[in-house]
């Protein structure tokens, strides 16, 4: 029947509410609570997680979004992220009244007056664009509102706060006495404070205390004494006047503890030791810690059965001996970072290999000290491996992917970034193997070329991503093979690639459906066709990167933002063909645009009044 709302007239509210909370993007969510009054109410009662960012005052913030959502349980502030507020409205011009008199006596105003006005002016410029660094930060007093708006909150982050100290964090202590996660990275709260969450949170299952100067051994024992019975994850790093003591006193209470991340150099032996026999059900070690040694990890060995992740950075006195002791007695190990363990080689690898079977994921990072021996052990030893990452490691050459390839038929993600003895053998080995890859990225591999490219192409039809960064052997030819055999891939990158030009972007267009994420930057044989044919055939795009791309033009801008309805983000910088024309068709024509990047002086005064918001600038003085 016209004019009925058969949905609102059926459907209770119950029904309604499971439906908003099965929408997982925020903007969905928003443009629900739109439609009726109804919804938005109903919106407003599902909303579970808040996140703020630096932008006007988060302690007005904190106070407006208490009274409009009252089930939170989840609230994020992070003081890294900028929310940009839309610009004033233009003022109305006085219109003056016709045959009137008094306009010009009207129009004249008083010192007093026009002082008012500026100062008018000056408090707009401050809320809309020129906020100081004090209304932009989170204090104890909005610290305070949030305690007394949302006492039932479970997870909080308050990343990088400074302005808020202990006061404002036993404030919350006190009222919010459910707290479950409580994220302080950043922030100068003191012992004090944390003494009051040990005393108060006794639910609190998870501390992050990173770059938290203010923070002693005292304060941190009194929060392990308190929450002792609940805390299952512990951070800290860069943090001078925590010590082994404060690791200690988490052997001795926290049993179960399951997560683990330390970066200091005030951690030594003595400390790690504790927590490894206190705390059996240890699941996750992340360590970079310079004065931990092998004799550390000989009791990791020995008593972390449990051990599924073991990340290590920056370590100067971890050798072969420390890795043997992880691979005889971390037997359930099943994700392992290496990065810059430089007295680490093949032996130690192959002690890994040979102990722990149920490995799945691996990253060697800067160990130039690793070889080809090590990861050939890897591909023959460890079946379930899923994700490779092999970072500048220099010493791995063909025949260790050709093992992997052999081995772990399971591989998704495979990440090579400069492995110069690695080419077109190692790629077409993993290809021919590893048929179910789905993630491929490679920089700076020169010796990859079209040969292993088109052996990707040809075998591993289930890729979604695949990254080509400043591969120079890599051409048209590669990319009219992963055309016409990659049909569900999602991002491409090709950036840097000097070979590639309008063929095989054009093969990519016409083969890939479902992308996505496209970066062509710096490819100089791209011409206005390529973007031509995006349109046609990938309708789906949303994210475009053009920059450096120096025969692309407004015209081919044109044709491409016509078709691609859904882009969201468009760079495009030091492309000498795009104009403020081009600029202003993909402002205008791109409902979904959230971020155009572009150089200052290609903006008309026009598309900055229209679109302020969503332009960015590199290079401001160009």
């Amino acid at each position: 029947m016209r004019g009925r709302d058969l949905i609102n007239d059926s459907f209770p509210d119950e029904l309604i509410l499971e439906i908003f909370r099965r929408l997982d993007s925020k903007p969905s969510r928003d443009a629900c609570s739109l439609v009726c009054k109804r919804w938005l109410n109903l919106e407003r009662f599902s909303r579970t997680t808040l996140r703020i960012g630096a932008s006007f005052s988060p302690d007005t913030f904190v106070t407006l979004l208490s009274r409009r959502f009252l089930h939170v349980t989840s609230i994020h502030v992070d003081e890294r992220l900028s929310i940009s507020l839309p610009p004033p409205p233009p003022p109305t011009p006085l219109k003056r009244k016709r045959g009137s008199n008094k306009s010009s006596s009207s129009s004249s105003s008083s010192p007093s007056s026009s002082s008012s006005k500026r100062q008018k002016l000056s408090n707009k410029k401050t809320r809309y664009g020129g906020e100081s660094a004090e209304s932009c930060s989170l204090t104890d007093a909005g610290l305070i509102a949030l305690a007394n708006g949302f006492p039932l909150i479970e997870n909080l982050s308050l990343i990088w706060c400074p302005n808020v100290s202990s006061f404002g964090l036993r404030s919350l202590a006190q009222k919010c006495t459910s707290l479950r996660s409580l994220d302080l990275q950043g922030c100068f709260v003191g012992d004090e404070g944390l003494a009051a969450v040990g005393k108060f949170c006794k639910r609190l299952e998870e501390l992050n205390l990173r770059f938290c100067e203010g923070v002693t051994d005292v304060g941190v024992i009194e929060l392990v004494l308190g929450c002792a019975k609940s805390l299952k994850s512990i951070g800290v790093a860069a943090t001078a006047k925590v010590t082994d003591l404060s690791l200690e006193a988490v052997g001795s209470h926290c049993k179960l503890l399951e997560v683990l991340f330390l970066d200091s150099e005030c951690i030594h032996d003595k400390g790690v030791v504790a927590v490894v026999k206190g705390c059996k059900r240890l699941k996750s070690l992340k360590l970079q810690c310079v004065n931990v040694t092998d004799a550390a990890f000989s009791v990791v060995g020995e008593f972390c059965v449990s051990l599924e992740r073991l990340a290590l950075y920056s370590f100067q006195q971890f050798t072969d001996k420390g890795m043997k002791s992880i691979g005889k007695g971390c037997k359930n190990l099943k994700d392992l970072t290496l990065s810059d363990c430089y007295f680490v080689n093949c032996i130690g690898l192959e002690a890994i290999a040979h102990g722990c079977k149920e490995l799945t994921r691996l990253e060697i990072n800067g160990c130039h000290n690793i070889g080809t021996r090590g990861l050939e052990a890897v591909g023959k030893s460890c079946p379930r491996l899923t994700e490779l990452a092999l970072l500048y490691c220099q010493r791995i050459a063909n025949s260790a992917l050709y093992q992997i390839g052999k081995g772990c038929k399971s591989l998704e993600t495979l990440h090579l970034v400069d492995c110069a003895g690695i080419g077109d053998t190692a790629m077409s080995s993993i290809a021919k193997g590893c048929r179910n890859l789905k993630k491929l990225h490679i920089r700076r591999c020169y010796e990859v070329g079209n040969k292993g490219v088109m052996a990707i192409g040809k075998n591993c039809k289930s890729l979604t991503e695949l990254s080509f960064r400043f591969c120079d052997k890599v051409g048209d030819v590669a990319l009219v093979a992963v055309g016409k055999g990659c049909s569900t891939l999602q991002q491409l990158n090709v950036s840097g690639c000097h070979q590639i030009g309008d063929v095989g972007i054009s093969a990519i267009a016409k083969g890939c459906p479902q992308l996505t994420h496209l970066d062509i930057s710096v490819l100089q044989n791209v011409r206005d066709i390529s973007l031509s044919e995006l349109g046609e055939g990938c309708p789906m795009l949303k994210d475009l990167v053009l920059s450096h791309c120096h025969h692309v033009t407004d015209n081919g801008l044109n044709h491409l933002v016509n078709k691609c309805k859904l882009l969201e983000t468009c760079h495009m910088v030091y492309c000498p063909g795009i104009t403020s024309a081009g600029v202003a068709t993909v402002v205008s024509s791109c409902s979904h645009i959230k971020k155009v990047l572009i150089e200052k002086w290609k903006v008309s005064e026009r598309t900055i009044r229209r679109a302020g918001s969503i332009l960015s600038y590199l290079c401001m003085d160009l």
